[in-house]
């Protein structure tokens, strides 16, 4: 049987707290789909921009552009059904055997793919960054991101004074 494992999320800015799921998902799984939000809610830079980032670091990956899926988080009832929803429903996906993440939505989604909740770095202790803390001040956590991501950061800063 084919191990295939699932990643998503907004990659605002990607950074080596995601590279670290991947990396492990890589290791771990024969395949491995990644799914990047549009968040146009969360961060300027584009989607094509950031799926380019995954792309260009990680070509063996299957890559998944999410345009229109859900902005709201939480962990409501409602909020996880519409997250669930637009992953099996409106992307399609299946076959997962294991659903990757260092988040709480982890348990949810896997139970909704019937796949392995695989948490990595739940604590954020091997990796201490936030996707918040990189868009605040990119500068200070210049080395928690891949120099293509920082450069593309630094660009945005400069654009949206």
């Amino acid at each position: 049987m084919i191990k295939r494992g699932l990643t998503l999320g907004k990659y605002a800015p990607f950074h080596k707290g995601h590279q670290l799921v991947i990396d492990t998902a890589l290791a771990e799984m024969d395949e491995l789909v990644v799914i990047i939000y549009d968040s146009a809610e969360v961060t300027a830079i584009p989607l094509n921009t950031r799926a380019s980032w995954i792309q260009t670091i990680y070509p063996a990956v299957q890559l998944i552009e999410a345009w229109g899926g859900p902005s709201e988080v939480g962990y409501t009832a409602e909020i996880k059904k519409a997250h669930e929803d637009y992953i099996i429903n409106d992307l399609g996906i299946t076959g997962v055997t294991h659903f990757y993440s260092s988040e709480p939505y982890g348990e949810h989604m896997s139970i909704a793919l019937g796949a392995v909740d695989r948490r990595v770095d739940p604590g954020r202790l091997q990796v201490p960054i936030s996707g918040t803390a990189l868009r605040e001040n990119p500068a200070l956590w210049k080395e928690f991101v891949h120099p293509l991501v920082y450069q593309d950061l630094v660009e945005h800063s400069k654009s949206s004074l």
